[in-house]
């Protein structure tokens, strides 16, 4: 027997209809390259997105076409991704911080039709045009007075859409339509394509929204740092608009003092970001005496993140840390270091040791730890496993059939992290896969030591790899990138060390690098670090 409720598609063009109709008047701050600060509203950018809709019609991009944007976050990129959605043309977000190679192969492999990108681009698009014939026509997001000048036909965004009603029938589509495309990193052979569906997206925004996860309300001024071309904007783009929240899209300067200034000039409350970002925000406001008037609560993820962020958030500026984990094949988010009860009565010291794990389980998500042979194994804090992961807002495969059958005899998606699970259900992610250093048959975990490495008060940044050894297989050693004006030596940093580690852990070599190397997305680009090493030997053999 059914039930006798009213069957209503879950599809995302109902998120911005219920903002523009219930939270209308409530901004969309956007600043641009130059630092100039523009100010929308959800009922503006509503009526951009329907006329973007009808853009995207004219120009003979139906249901199932994808088209491109590779921009910041601004207002204009929202309405953007609104407009395709709405429609059921399916919105390829691209990383203009990938290499030319990479953002050919993707928008190639996407069949993308349209490119809507931002002006700073202008010159990558110009390299990009002649190796992907499948785009028909360039957008920038901008108005005419600031289209940059190019030797290919291209449009401002705003002229674009100047003369295109308001109105536009979405919608009228299966939920389990796809909505939005977002390639992963491609960190081992090419990237892979994420398709998510309207559902997906719907469901992961109801999931974010609750308070044991990002916790968003209307009373919430968010600042999104993360780019919207990451991993689906963390859903924050459909999860804002969902609750009302302000919503500051920062643009492209991500640096201390531009993220500090919107924060303070907008009365920013939440925001989210990978570990660099503030790691720069804090040298920023500790080198010049800041504080912080509304800033409540940040979400960090994309690595792991160090203790002193935690610490210098919360004892110095009062600004609680939420550290959660997802991936691009999870939506992206999965689960979320808030304490439960038991967690929430214990000192907050006590409280530091779960802060520093990824967190408890979204509602709607499975989650499970295997060996090497696929056999479970027990959630007892200590166990390592492959992390597997289940649920309507996981990958079930990746667009083109790439990577072929990627999900379990359970329906699991293995993903590709190292992990624990404690009895209270908090997970904690030790290593990638590929980056477990494997000495002597046993793990070392290169996340935990670059962690504590990073609270010394000299280290701004700090990365492990494993080095070929004849006898243990693999050893540690640890690359540091020191504070401007900072000194330590390889002695500092082993006796910062010593027993904060298991002796057999302590890394071979200690190498002081100008700057560890990132890759787009902000994350320790480890294969630009082993490549830099080609030929490097370890110094001594370690008894163990």
């Amino acid at each position: 027997m059914d039930g006798l409720m009213q069957n209503v598609p879950l599809t995302v063009d109902r998120i911005i209809d219920h903002a523009a109709a219930w939270h209308g008047a409530r901004e969309v701050v956007s600043r641009d390259a130059a630092g100039h600060v523009s100010r929308s509203t959800y009922a503006a950018i509503h009526a951009d997105a329907r006329r973007v809709s009808n853009a995207l019609a004219a120009a003979g991009i139906a249901p199932g076409d994808r088209i491109a944007t590779m921009g910041w976050n601004s207002s204009r990129h929202l309405a953007a991704w609104y407009g395709a959605a709405g429609m059921g043309v399916v919105l390829h977000t691209l990383n203009p911080r990938l290499f030319l190679e990479q953002i050919t192969y993707i928008v190639n492999h996407a069949g993308d039709r349209l490119l809507i990108a931002d002006p700073s681009t202008a010159d990558l698009v110009a390299q990009l045009l002649p190796q992907v014939p499948s785009i028909e026509r360039v957008i920038f997001f901008c108005d005419r007075a600031t289209l940059p000048h190019t030797d290919y036909p291209a449009i401002a965004f705003d002229d674009w859409i100047a003369d295109k009603p308001a109105e536009f029938a979405w919608g009228g589509f299966d939920e389990n339509a796809a909505c939005g495309l977002c390639y992963t990193s491609g960190t081992t052979g090419n990237p892979k394509g994420v398709l998510y569906s309207h559902r997906s997206n719907y469901l992961h925004a109801l999931m974010t929204l609750q308070r044991d996860a990002l916790a968003l309300s209307a009373r919430d001024t968010v600042l999104l740092v993360v780019p919207m071309y990451h991993a689906n904007a963390w859903g924050v783009v459909y999860s804002a608009p969902a609750v009302g929240a302000k919503l500051v899209l920062p643009g492209q300067r991500m640096d201390g003092e531009s993220i500090y200034n919107l924060i303070e000039q907008e009365g920013v409350t939440y925001s989210a970001a990978v570990p660099t970002v503030w790691q720069m925000l804090l040298q920023y406001v500790q080198e010049n005496g800041k504080r912080f008037s509304t800033l409540q609560r940040v979400t960090i993820g994309g690595s792991a993140c160090p203790e002193s962020i935690i610490r210098t958030f919360r004892d110095d500026y009062g600004v609680d840390v939420i550290q959660g984990w997802g991936m691009t094949e999870t939506s992206p988010l999965g689960t979320v270091s808030v304490p439960n009860a038991s967690v929430a009565a214990k000192p907050a010291d006590e409280q530091m040791a779960y802060k520093l794990k990824q967190g408890r389980l979204l509602c709607g998500l499975e989650m499970k730890l295997v060996d090497d042979a696929g056999a479970r194994l027990p959630h007892d804090g200590r166990t390592p496993g492959r992390l597997m992961v289940k649920g309507p807002t996981i990958a079930s495969g990746y667009f083109g059939g790439d990577g072929g059958d990627v999900l379990d005899a359970e329906g699991f998606f293995d993903t590709g992290d190292v992990a624990t699970i404690d009895g209270e259900g908090y997970m904690h992610i030790t290593d990638r896969a590929k980056d477990v250093v494997k000495s002597g048959g046993e793990w070392i975990s290169s996340i935990e030591i670059e962690n504590i490495a990073m609270g010394h008060p000299s280290v701004a940044n700090a990365a492990v790899v494993g080095i070929a050894h004849p006898k243990w297989d693999e050893r540690p050693i640890l690359l540091c990138q020191l504070l401007p004006g900072a000194r330590a030596d390889g002695d500092d940093l082993r006796a910062w060390l010593d027993g904060r580690i298991a002796r057999w852990w302590m890394p071979d070599d200690v190498l002081f690098v100008d700057e560890i190397p990132l890759g787009p997305t902000g994350k320790i680009d480890k294969k630009a670090i082993r490549a830099g090493l080609t030929g490097y030997t370890l110094p001594f053999e370690v008894t163990r």
